[in-house]
């Protein structure tokens, strides 16, 4: 009897094929892109606490938008993966209009906002602590660095609009081999602009933010070519963008669906970004430790990730394909497994937790705090892994208006209350703080339990 009830939780070899078919190429283009992304920080922070800093802050910035981006595409790509399982092309490229309208839009609206506002954004971020470090100096390194980023918007947006498409299509490697590729352009570009290598004058982090408008454009570039020249394997594309004409109730019933979702992830990302201007109160080298510490837990972050991705795609396809007990099963299965995967990494995560910050040119301080929450942030790597899931696979089934309560409310009417006050009304050290709102997540978990266990997600979309 207990073995048939551990059968529930474990696959057999067809299934764990698909679930390494789809993640491998999704968790190695993102293991790729946040390593350099830890190179590149470690690269600025060559240059000094303060660059490293400013830089800091306006990736923060630039992180909202990203996951306005992610958010305001996932509507559609709920639909894009079940129309892929029904085998409609037509409704697919209906997904990928909206899609590039929604893109537009938000590239417009944040080029904007960071064009008129982005001064006094990174403002927010800067306390003094008395440690003696520039905060005028951090200003204008973040000022330079946030002008440059401003021309990668676009790019990054549309080769969002095609990568989405292709993994909801199944095609992860594309995209995988397309950021491998840029990722490639950045590291080299960096060396060379960041130090001045080669003849090239040493442009710090302007250099830096150059690199990477270079990367977004060749990324993007790679995989619009490419989609468009493989119709044979993307027939969704012929004739893609002839027109911007959409069935109407079909558009309403990917706003509907998707409107919770960009909303989710634009309020979600500024609840974290606020939550970081929190912690950032306790000085600037608490933001250089925020920053050493997200970035390289981005890197391990990537497991659980990729595992939301493989989950949005094998649960959407089954639910599109109307195997609705199937997907029941293999998405208690591909939680299961997301679990124990990221509790073996958030072992290895911890055992390098003191050793990594020493890379960096910093001060022992901000060494010293960056190795306690990323000690921290290790502890938590098996309950992240569960969230994730449980957010994809309410997601998937359409339930939206859910998973805006479950993801961005609980941020906002719990994590940032709780730090808030605790930033503003007494004097705890950075780490029982950071301790405290990581453990408010307990609770979300027995909240994501009872939603996904009651099966209210379990529909197929596209039935009609």
């Amino acid at each position: 009897m207990r073995y048939k009830k551990l059968d529930r939780f474990i696959g057999d070899r067809d299934f764990y094929r698909k679930l390494f078919g789809i993640m491998t190429p999704v968790l190695v283009q993102n293991v790729i892109t946040n390593f350099v992304s830890l190179l590149d920080n470690i690269m600025v922070g060559q240059v000094g606490t303060e660059p490293m800093s400013g830089v800091a802050i306006v990736n923060q910035l630039i992180f909202v938008f990203n996951l306005c981006i992610f958010g305001g595409l996932a509507g559609p790509g709920i639909f894009t993966a079940q129309f892929y399982g029904k085998k409609d092309d037509q409704g697919i490229r209906y997904t990928m209009r909206l899609k590039l309208i929604i893109s537009v839009v938000a590239t417009v609206v944040f080029g904007v906002i960071f064009g008129l506002f982005g001064e006094k954004l990174i403002t927010q971020f800067l306390h003094d602590s008395g440690s003696g470090l520039d905060l005028a100096a951090t200003l204008q390194y973040g000022k330079d660095y946030l002008a440059v980023m401003m021309v990668q918007l676009l790019p990054f947006a549309v080769m969002q609009v095609y990568a989405s498409t292709l993994r909801e299509t199944g095609e992860s490697m594309v995209p995988m081999k397309a950021g491998i590729a840029a990722v490639f352009v950045n590291l080299v570009l960096n060396y060379i602009l960041i130090f001045g290598k080669f003849g090239a004058p040493a442009m710090g982090v302007v250099g830096a933010a150059i690199a990477t408008v270079i990367a977004r454009f060749v990324e993007c570039g790679i995989v619009v070519v490419w989609t468009h020249r493989n119709t044979w394997r993307n027939p969704f594309a012929v004739g893609a963008f002839h027109s911007l004409r959409m069935p109407g109730q079909l558009v309403k019933q990917m706003l509907v669906l998707g409107a919770p979702l960009l909303a989710n992830e634009l309020l979600w990302s500024t609840g974290m970004t606020v939550l970081n201007q929190c912690y950032s109160t306790r000085g600037l080298e608490v933001v250089s430790a925020v920053n050493i510490s997200s970035t390289v837990s981005n890197l391990f972050f990537c497991v659980f990730l990729s595992m939301g991705s493989t989950v949005s795609i094998i649960i959407g396809q089954l639910l599109g394909a109307g195997q609705l007990d199937k997907a029941v099963d293999e998405d208690r299965k591909l939680t299961a497994f997301a679990v124990v995967l990221c509790a073996a990494v958030g072992i290895v995560m911890a055992l390098l937790a003191p050793l990594i910050p020493e890379i960096y040119n910093t001060t022992d301080m901000v060494k010293g705090i960056a190795a306690n929450l990323l000690m921290v942030s290790a502890c938590m790597m098996p309950v992240n892994a569960y969230l994730n899931c449980c957010y994809f696979t309410l997601r998937t089934g359409g339930k939206t208006a859910i998973t805006f309560i479950f993801d961005c409310g609980f941020v906002w009417c719990c994590c940032l209350p709780v730090a808030f006050f605790l930033s503003r009304f007494t004097g705890i050290h950075i780490l029982p703080m950071y301790i405290i709102v990581q453990l408010l997540d307990l609770i979300k978990c027995v909240l994501g339990f009872v939603l996904v266990r009651r099966r209210t997600w379990v529909n197929n979309l596209v039935e009609d």
